[in-house]
């Protein structure tokens, strides 16, 4: 059995910085991850670049720390608008590992948790376990198969090269505190925590790439040229590097639409893939580009799996057409290619677990002060829809925080969370669900909880 203070289930943006500042503030602390990777939705979901939130915001210590380490790596820009949060997915991977190690986090990546141990209102234990990728040739035992070409250490097919096996050894964890920072929120599901019952309402997911070989600089005049608005299309030169950002969706008119009615006439794009495009550039990748699209709907029953997977291979089919589209629209793009599509949907609606305290869009929209605020934002209501007519994009007029008690569990004395899934209704969740906002999730509570293991 080990024992820490803190133990952190899921290591995504809130994850990250919640096992950071409380390894940093002195509390033993553990992190648990199902990937081989941290960072969640910002790495595996290649979701870039951060979106811009509050000048006077709080619990940024973790933030600064993550922008300063990847900009020493030139994975890291501060565009036009002054968001600093512009960054290199695949080199955060790399940046998370050293914060985090460096502040002597214990992580545990592959594991999942296999059984939870309670009593009362109180979690005791955790038990873990890790899976492994073993390599054929390091098996001691033979393969059986039908085709007698399989054989150990010469099988005829890369894919077959490695297995995926459980580790049937469990480590079981006590701990003083616990956070379940997954975005599916296994540990409350685990322990049959109660969650906030408007869950009928959802936005649509998206399925991130990346296209490499663009000629940035024959690409940034064109679009400057084509869209004036300055508020949907941005760019030019930092260090001497092409940055830019643009956009288009099918709920309003903008300088892109006549292209993409003429690929949909023209049978190079259908219709759905209009639905919301956007795209980015990338810190350190200067010929490529990151799309934020294409999206799709959410399957009114999740545990309807092949129509969960058939909208996810509709998705790479949809990618295919979104870069013939851009090759033959767009200068720049004829040599573009596709590089990279995230392994993790790109979620924007999660459950919610029941806390102290249920935080509202009236909350948001007052801009209610608390006690004990764990984030400061004034980032908009921004609510995707599959529907034309209901896409909510609603800016707010205060500035909100985010009370401690929507990130405390109502049904465990020792369980909290953090990120996208907490305490929260659907429609301030949709504000309060970016990445900085997560950042200072995590880095409050672990602040929170140093404060309370040391009083």
């Amino acid at each position: 059995m080990k024992k820490y203070s803190l133990v952190v289930v899921g290591g995504g943006t809130a994850g990250c910085a919640a096992a950071y500042i409380s390894a940093k503030y002195g509390l033993k602390t553990l992190l648990i991850e199902k990937n081989s990777y941290l960072g969640g939705s910002m790495t595996g979901g290649l979701v870039t670049p951060a979106m811009k939130s509050a000048d006077l915001q709080i619990n940024t210590e973790f933030f600064n720390e993550f922008i300063k380490k990847l900009n020493s790596k030139n994975a890291q820009i501060t565009y036009f608008d002054g968001n600093i949060g512009w960054f290199n997915p695949e080199i955060a991977k790399i940046v998370l590992d050293e914060l985090l190690i460096n502040v002597g986090v214990d992580i545990s990546l592959n594991t999942n948790i296999v059984r939870v141990d309670k009593y009362d209102k109180t979690i005791k234990s955790l038990f873990i376990s890790a899976y492994e990728k073993i390599a054929v040739e390091d098996l001691s035992v033979p393969i059986e198969t039908s085709d007698s070409n399989y054989k150990k250490g010469t099988l005829s097919t890369p894919i077959e090269t490695i297995l995926y096996s459980t580790n049937n050894l469990t480590t079981e964890i006590e701990a003083d505190y616990i956070i379940d920072s997954t975005a599916a929120q296994v540990l409350c599901r685990n322990l049959g925590c109660r969650f906030i019952d408007d869950n009928d309402k959802k936005q649509p997911n998206s399925l991130r790439f990346i296209a490499s070989g663009v000629d940035l600089d024959k690409f940034l005049p064109f679009i400057l040229k084509l869209d004036k608005d300055r508020n949907a299309t941005t760019g030019g030169y930092i260090n001497g590097t092409v940055q830019l950002s643009t956009a288009c969706t099918w709920d309003k008119t903008w300088a892109l639409t006549p292209l993409f009615k003429a690929a949909v006439e023209e049978g190079v794009l259908k219709e759905e893939d209009t639905s919301y495009f956007q795209i980015f550039t990338i810190p350190g990748m200067p010929t490529s580009i990151a799309f934020n699209c294409p999206r799709f709907s959410k399957t009114a029953k999740e545990e309807d799996l092949l129509f969960s997977s058939s909208l996810i291979i509709k998705s790479r089919e949809s990618i295919q057409r979104l870069i013939l589209f851009c090759r033959k629209y767009f200068p720049g793009f004829e040599n573009s290619y596709i590089s990279s599509i995230a392994p993790n949907i790109g979620i924007r609606t999660s459950i919610r677990p029941l806390g102290r305290y249920v935080y509202t869009i009236n909350d948001l929209k007052n801009g209610r002060t608390f006690d004990n605020p764990v984030l400061r934002s004034n980032y908009p209501i921004d609510i995707h829809s599959e529907k034309k007519e209901e896409a909510q994009l609603e800016k707010v007029m205060k500035e909100y925080q985010l009370p401690i008690e929507a990130l405390q569990s109502a049904d465990y004395n020792n369980l909290f969370f953090a990120g996208r899934s907490i305490s929260c209704d659907f429609y301030s969740q949709a504000a309060l669900r970016i990445i900085p906002s997560c950042f200072s999730m995590g880095e409050g509570l672990a602040k929170y909880l140093a404060k309370l293991s040391n009083s």
